[in-house]
């Protein structure tokens, strides 16, 4: 399991094995996992959205939240790498 998790809920916009392709194979210390629900109700309709270590991450389209995700990654293994 990474140090940086990605949890996206199963009913949201952003799919899951595809977030999963793409974040794992660039960013090893990356587990993504999806959940039924993440208890943010009704965002999952409407806004592409996924919590990056306990940080919730969202736009209006799909590529503009990976991107914003991928952001949020590189923040989070700032961290570890100081």
């Amino acid at each position: 399991m990474g140090i940086v998790i990605v949890d996206i809920c199963s009913s949201s916009l952003i799919h899951a094995q595809h977030l999963e392709k793409i974040l794992e194979e660039e960013y090893p210390e990356v587990a993504v996992l999806e959940s039924s629900c993440l208890s943010f109700c009704g965002m999952c309709a409407r806004l592409p959205y996924a919590i990056v270590n306990g940080k919730r991450v969202f736009a209006k389209t799909q590529e503009e939240c990976i991107e914003l995700i991928k952001q949020q990654i590189e923040e989070e293994l700032a961290l570890f790498r100081e």
